[in-house]
């Protein structure tokens, strides 16, 4: 499985961030193709060291050229474009292949 890992810096207004992320990002992003699953931290994040982001969303696909083909999508490209109007904090994509172990 591949996934998307994006870490939100603290935005200027979270009040804001959270309301436009649930209420509009959310949707845009589950048309994303391709994608399996979507989850989202729930409550702050704590970091065992160093500073934690803001919040924490995993997309989960079944193989890697699955995210590079979802990220090159309209779909995909409409959630990239749409982070500008609500991550003022900005935000870091992280993009692996995991396995169970």
């Amino acid at each position: 499985m591949a996934q998307v890992l994006v870490l939100y810096n603290t935005p200027a207004d979270p009040a804001g961030f959270d309301r436009y992320y649930h209420q509009t990002h959310i949707s845009i992003a589950r048309k994303i193709p391709g994608l399996r699953s979507y989850s989202i931290s729930n409550g702050p994040v704590q970091a065992l060291a160093g500073s934690a982001p803001y919040l924490v969303a995993i997309l989960s696909f079944d193989s890697m050229a699955d995210v590079r083909a979802a990220l090159a999508s309209p779909e995909g490209q409409a959630a990239a474009a749409d982070l500008s109007n609500f991550a003022s904090g900005g935000a870091t994509l992280l993009i692996y292949d995991s396995r169970a172990v």
